[in-house]
């Protein structure tokens, strides 16, 4: 069982884990005919949630982010008749990630914000933008790893970068018409989220807060120019600074010690919506930093705003209200799921609700109006809580949650029981779609010093925590329908592995999912038959979208696996992915479509043979280690790479000390997303090659 704890892995049997009333005079602005043409092309009218569908212009398609679209010119009679409309091959990189749809054209950025332009019907490419953010990024490119999605805006497609810039580029032309820098000077942070837009503003949050000392914000900024507008930050500062505001006032009253050293985390990295009925922001928040709640809060403390949902003033950034899922969280439990919007009826009357479904295990039903909590249970196997209480909100934690003195085995895990791929909701069926993980995580506190801990300077894996994840199960994963006002599940279809994609529903009564093993279905949405499934012959993770040109209903997803899935690399070892060969494509899908699947290169990793490998247990012993800092999130536990980094044991790399230098000391491949840890030494690098090389020669013995 592979273990990290504060960060440094540590070694059992060298083996590792880790653990529409919107601003009316923009919507016409630049429009010609008549006022229902200019309120229905304008971009107010095309980000409704009453919208056509005709595009599918940001991350959910709509402000309510709920990946359902009205279209139902391919329902569950024709789907079968689904078939491919044109492929575009991609480049290295990450490829897990939302396109979105405009006027005939798709949009998506894979790697590092590499946006491209693609006509739908001849499947051309227009133009490509390359931000060079690898090059820019320095440290901050090493817990990040590519764009999650774009957002449009009034003929303008927005992107973040890893190294914290946000972009508008002409749709037209992909030509850069400004850029501003969201962070802050040589911090750590990262932006990986689509930005989201709402009335002629652009809002953008970031990650980092695993890996170093950071408060997290939110900014909005005008989406015509790129001036900052406001900003509000999650998390309270030192009190010796003052507060911004009576928000951070208040959240500073359930925060203990000197939190603000370690920055306290609370980053917005994801789950971004706009309500446009009450004119509101909500943000979802993040976990902690670090995430022991001992040492950042002296274990005392709900620690507002950390693993919640705040609702914020659209005009302004003023906090309106606040739900916390996780109070004094301390496991990775974030709130940066992707919130949907629904108008429900609960009791009978008609309630304005979001809808949630977190890593912790339980969906969410809250008002919006108040943030009170109407209903909430779990969708997986929990064990750190017998439920939530509906009058106060507050889960009920297992007695033992928080013994220090023995480990607990938390279901789920970390990786959470729904991870940043997208759910959907359909206001047809009244059901959310959650493609739901089912894995777990021990916790193990004892050993662990609390007081006095300091957090490594290097930009690397540093949580404070000691957590292992169980390598030698497989993990399932299901998708789940759930009625989000009774909590009662419809139906539930098992999916292959521990994780499996994003979600979309249409008004043909279809939910689209892709899977882990290369297939990408059509399913009931009413019942969860399936009705329909094409092999990519590639992993299939990123959410698909649906629109339409010229009468014609298109579907498109991206293949091929990113960093998400690079984690837990050995449980995904089963299904032969291969992060040299696999297949990383658009594919466009429409009915009668007849284009062929190009050659696809399947198989498993082809581990090199090592001769002159010689064991040298303290030399891998330390290698683990360093190993499990800087280079598993990417490359995988034990070195069983699955996602956008290779897999080191088919590399040559690591037998040449010439080699692994000039690409960790001098950083040589920093252009194609692989960082620079020029603070090792070559002690350490050699360590590293060490590790990497025993990983392999234990890989074909076992073969």
């Amino acid at each position: 069982m592979p273990v990290f704890s504060g960060g440094h892995f540590l070694t059992r049997r060298l083996e590792m884990a880790l653990g529409a009333a919107l601003l009316l005079a923009l919507a016409g602005c630049g429009q010609q005919g008549s006022e229902r043409e200019q309120a229905k092309t304008a971009p107010a009218g095309q980000l409704s949630d009453s919208s056509d569908g005709e595009d599918w212009p940001a991350y959910g398609r709509t402000y309510g982010e709920q990946h359902f679209s009205p279209l139902d010119a391919i329902d569950v009679d024709n789907v079968k008749r689904l078939g491919l409309a044109w492929t575009l091959d991609l480049g290295p990189g990450n490829s897990v990630t939302a396109p979105i749809a405009v006027g005939g054209t798709v949009y998506f950025a894979n790697a590092y914000s590499h946006v491209h332009a693609v006509d739908v019907e001849t499947g051309k490419l227009l133009w490509d933008h390359d931000p060079k953010a690898a090059e820019a990024a320095g440290r901050r490119l090493r817990q990040g790893w590519g764009s999650r999605g774009l957002a449009w805006w009034n003929g303008k497609i927005y992107t973040g970068t890893q190294d914290g810039r946000l972009m508008a580029l002409d749709a037209k032309t992909g030509k850069e018409l400004w850029s501003v820098q969201t962070l802050q000077e040589g911090d750590y942070r990262f932006i990986s989220g689509a930005p989201r837009i709402f009335g002629g503003k652009v809002i953008i949050g970031h990650g980092g807060a695993d890996a170093s000392d950071v408060r997290g914000y939110v900014t909005a900024y005008d989406a015509e120019t790129g001036k900052q507008l406001w900003r509000f930050y999650t998390v309270p500062g030192n009190p010796a600074d003052g507060f911004e505001n009576d928000a951070m006032k208040m959240a500073a009253e359930t925060w203990f010690g000197e939190w603000w050293k370690y920055g306290g985390g609370g980053t917005v990295w994801n789950a971004i919506t706009y309500d446009e009925a009450l004119d509101q922001i909500y943000i979802g928040t993040g976990n902690g930093a670090p995430w022991n709640h001992n040492i950042r809060s002296e274990g005392k403390g709900d620690n507002l705003f950390l693993s919640s949902i705040v609702a914020l003033d659209a005009k302004t950034g003023a906090y309106k209200w606040h739900y916390q899922t996780n109070p004094g969280e301390s496991w990775d439990y974030n709130a940066s799921m992707d919130m949907a919007l629904a108008d429900v009826k609960v009791d009978g009357k008609p309630r304005q609700v979001l809808v949630t479904a977190p890593k912790n295990g339980f969906l969410y039903t809250i008002d919006r109006t108040s943030g009170k909590l109407v209903s909430a249970k779990p969708y997986v196997r929990v064990t750190w809580a017998t439920g939530v209480d509906l009058k106060t909100g507050r889960p009920i934690e297992a007695a033992n949650l928080r013994d220090a003195s023995k480990p607990f085995e938390m279901a789920p895990g970390t990786f959470g029981a729904h991870s940043w791929l997208p759910m959907a909701y359909s206001p047809r069926t009244n059901l959310a779609y959650i493609p739901a993980i089912e894995l777990s995580t021990t916790f193990d506190q004892r050993g662990i010093e609390t007081k006095g801990w300091k957090r490594a300077k290097e930009n690397i894996l540093d949580v404070g925590t000691a957590a292992s994840f169980p390598l030698d199960a497989e993990g399932a994963s299901a998708l789940v329908a759930i009625d989000p006002v009774t909590q009662e599940q419809r139906w539930r279809i098992p999916t292959p592995g521990y994780m499996n994609g994003g979600v979309m529903a249409t008004g043909g009564n279809l939910v689209f999912q892709g899977q882990i093993d290369g297939s990408f279905n059509a399913y009931a949405a009413d019942d969860g038959k399936k009705i329909w499934s094409f092999d990519a012959k590639s992993p299939v993770i990123a959410p698909p979208i649906t629109y339409r040109v010229k009468g014609k209903q298109y579907i498109t997803v991206l293949t091929g696996m990113g960093t998400a899935g690079a984690y837990l690399g050995p449980l995904l070892e089963r299904f032969g992915i291969n992060p040299a060969t696999q297949a990383r494509r658009v594919l466009t899908f429409v009915l009668d479509g007849n284009a062929k699947l190009p050659p696809t290169e399947r198989g498993p990793v082809e581990i090199l043979d090592d001769p002159e490998y010689k064991p040298d247990v303290a030399s891998e012993t330390r290698g683990v280690v360093l190993y499990g800092q800087r280079c598993g999130v990417c490359h995988g536990f034990r070195a069983v790479g699955v996602g956008a980094a290779p897999d080191l044991r088919a590399s040559g790399m690591p037998r040449s000390a010439e080699a692994f230098t000039s690409v960790l000391r001098d950083g040589l491949l920093v252009s194609g997303g692989m960082p620079q840890f020029d603070e090792l030494t070559e002690q350490q690098r050699d360590d590293i090659r060490q590790y990497i090389r025993m990983e392999a020669h234990k890989a074909l013995k076992r073969k």
